[in-house]
C-alpha cells in the first residue's frame, strides 16, 4: 500500500487518487522515527529510507497545495518537494532531537520554490535571497495593500513594499513587472506608443573577443567535466546521463523499471552522483588554478 501510494501520482489516475491514498498512509511515532533515521544512517538501509519518506507525503502535499496560484502542474510541484524530503531524510540526524517533519519542511520549500524560480519565465530570475524573497511575497503584500492588478505600482506602494522585504525600489518594480509571466516581443506597446516591444531592443552582440573567450571557458568546462566523471561508478554514470546530459532526459520510471529499484532510489543516486561530479570538477580547476613552478 505505502509503495504504491508513493508512486500514484504519476501512474495510477493522478493527483486526486494520490492525494486519497496518502491519506490513509499510517504516521510514525517518535520512537519508530529515530529507530528508522538510525537504521538509515548507520547501516544504511534504504527500507528504513523509504518507510520515513512515504511517511511524509502528505507533509509534502500539504506544503506543495500553497503553491497552486503559480499555474504550475501541481503533480511536478508535488513531484519537486517530494525531491526536497528525499534530501531531508537522506541528511536527517535523530541525535539532535528534532523531528523529521520540521527538518523536512524547509528542505521540501526549498525544491519547490527553485522549480517554481526555475518553470516561470524562460528568463533567469530570482536568482539571490532578496530576489526569492521578493518572489514569493510580492503578492501577499500586494493584496495587503489593495494593488491587486497586474498594471503598475504607484510610488507609494512601490517604497512600502521595498521597506517591508529590505530589497530596493527598482527590485520591486522589475519584479512586479516579471510577474505576469513572459510577454511577447510583438505585443504592442502600452499606452498611446505606436509599434511593438522589439522595436525598443538595442543590438548589444558581444565583440569578438568576448565571444573567444566564451568560446575557451566552455571548452575547458567540458573538458573539466569529461575528466571529472570517472569519480562515478557505471550506475551512477548512467543516472546522471541519462536525467541531466542527455538531449532528451529519461523519465525518474524508466530508469526504475531499468535498474530494478524505486524512483526515489534513482533519485538518491542521481543527486548523490551530481554533489561528487560537483565536487570532483572543482578539485579538476583548482588543480588547474595553482602556480606552476618556474623552469630552470
Amino acid at each position: 500500500m505505502a509503495r504504491a501510494a508513493a508512486t500514484s501520482l504519476t501512474s495510477e489516475g493522478g493527483l486526486s487518487r494520490y492525494l486519497e491514498r496518502i491519506k490513509h498512509l499510517p504516521m510514525l511515532t517518535p520512537e519508530q522515527e529515530q529507530a528508522l533515521a538510525r537504521r538509515w544512517r548507520e547501516h544504511n538501509d534504504a527500507e528504513a529510507a523509504h518507510q520515513l519518506v512515504v511517511s511524509h507525503l502528505r507533509l509534502v502535499a500539504k506544503i506543495a497545495m500553497r503553491y497552486r496560484g503559480y499555474g504550475l502542474p501541481m503533480s511536478e510541484v508535488i513531484s519537486e518537494g517530494s525531491i526536497g524530503l528525499i534530501k531531508a531524510v537522506d541528511r536527517f540526524e535523530p541525535e539532535r532531537g528534532l523531528r523529521l517533519a520540521t527538518y523536512a519542511m524547509w528542505w521540501t520549500k526549498a525544491s519547490i520554490r527553485e522549480y517554481v524560480l526555475r518553470s516561470w519565465s524562460l528568463v533567469k530570475m530570482g536568482t539571490t535571497p532578496n530576489q526569492k524573497k521578493l518572489f514569493f511575497n510580492l503578492r501577499r503584500l500586494k493584496a495587503r495593500i489593495s494593488a491587486l492588478d497586474d498594471g503598475d505600482l504607484h510610488p507609494d506602494q512601490v517604497g512600502l513594499i521595498a521597506s517591508s522585504l529590505g530589497v530596493t525600489e527598482q527590485e520591486v518594480v522589475y519584479m512586479n513587472g516579471r510577474m505576469g509571466g513572459d510577454t511577447s516581443l510583438n505585443a504592442p506597446l502600452r499606452g498611446h506608443a505606436e509599434g511593438e516591444w522589439q522595436d525598443l531592443l538595442v543590438e548589444d552582440e558581444d565583440n569578438q573577443e568576448y565571444k573567444l573567450v566564451q568560446v575557451e571557458e566552455a571548452s575547458s568546462r567540458h573538458r573539466a567535466l569529461i575528466d571529472s566523471l570517472g569519480v562515478l561508478n557505471a550506475r551512477e554514470r548512467r543516472i546522471l546521463e541519462a536525467r541531466r546530459l542527455a538531449d532528451n532526459p529519461r523519465s525518474l520510471g524508466d530508469l526504475s523499471s531499468e535498474f530494478g529499484v524505486s524512483r526515489e532510489r534513482v533519485r538518491q543516486i542521481e543527486m548523490r552522483a551530481f554533489e561528487k561530479l560537483q565536487h570532483a570538477v572543482k578539485v579538476v580547476y583548482a588543480k588547474r588554478d595553482e602556480p606552476r613552478p618556474l623552469s630552470a
